[in-house]
């Protein structure tokens, strides 16, 4: 083990190695020159990199970023306070105009590698952090969102996971958009999965195996996580795990936020069928329904 200190204020009890890793299938330790690129740094920079250990995975959190200068702080707290210590940190930043490098190189002692570069989109993004990543396990903290508390990592992964299982998904807590007050939201069961997505990314844990097998699809601007976890259920409904704690916060007003055009991204990617279509016409109508009343309250 070593001590990483950046300041006073933050330490933290690190696994590091100063060797490589093993070379895994699909990995990248370092994205290719580009250009275009502002700046990279990090851990993985200076030779540190991460690893599992038998009673310890590695667990991967993908932070995607775009001129979040304003939400950003708040989302590495939340990855570099937990207290399980076996975390590896990218950050994939998209090329930020605002102050977002600066937050960035603040905390890069905490941060395994990050990159900042134009991208093709929030999905091309973290396609990049899924080639980047060591770690067994990957989660999807993107600028603006946070883990719920500084213990769940520890909660999820303190454990043997059974080795049959894939994805771990959780609850998220939002802000309701009427009340403005924080509300629980519980994850669907993936029985109903066909009415659209039943977690969110945030609170789900990927095997990196699967992940880096089947990554992204950019043909969807919005709705590609859920075309990868609808399509991974279709073929292994057994891999998945519901853990019953609230994993995440997410930010309203994003793209995590349900408008007509996720939905209708959803119905696209589904298997059609009478019952089907008339559940995504209603429901089409109620999210049109209820962006109206939202703008006449602002």
């Amino acid at each position: 083990m070593e001590t990483v200190c950046l300041d006073k204020n933050y330490s933290t009890t690190r696994l590091v190695t100063k060797n490589k890793p093993d070379e895994k299938s699909g990995t990248t330790l370092f994205l290719p020159k580009n250009e275009e690129r502002k700046g990279e740094g990090g851990l993985r920079t200076k030779g540190y990199f991460k690893k599992s250990y038998p009673d310890k995975p590695l667990v991967t959190v993908i932070t995607v970023v775009f001129n979040g200068e304003k939400y950003l702080e708040e989302t590495i707290k939340s990855v570099i306070e937990q207290t399980y210590d076996n975390v590896e940190y990218l950050i994939i930043d998209g090329g930020s105009t605002d102050n977002t490098l600066n937050i960035i190189k603040k905390y890069e002692d905490y941060i395994d590698y990050w990159v900042s570069e134009k991208d093709k989109g929030i999905y091309d993004a973290m396609n990049k952090g899924i080639d980047l990543a060591t770690g067994e396990w990957l989660n999807f903290m993107n600028a603006g969102d946070r883990f719920y508390n500084n213990t769940i990592l520890n909660d999820i992964f303190s454990k043997p996971i059974d080795i049959k299982i894939n994805i771990l998904y959780g609850n998220w807590a939002t802000l309701d958009f009427l009340t403005g007050k924080e509300k629980i939201k519980k994850a669907g069961s993936l029985k109903n999965l066909y009415k659209g997505s039943q977690f969110c990314h945030q609170s789900s844990f990927i095997d990196s195996k699967l992940h880096k097998a089947t990554k992204y699809n950019l043909c969807y601007k919005i709705a590609a996580d859920f075309d990868f976890f609808y399509k991974t259920y279709k073929k292994a409904p057994g891999s998945f795990k519901y853990f019953n704690r609230t994993i995440s916060f997410i930010a309203p007003n994003g793209i995590s936020d349900l408008n007509i055009e996720t939905v209708l991204n959803f119905w696209t990617i589904i298997e059609k069928n009478p019952k089907i279509n008339l559940y995504y016409l209603i429901r089409s109508a109620f999210i049109l329904l209820k962006s109206y009343i939202k703008r006449l309250k602002s």
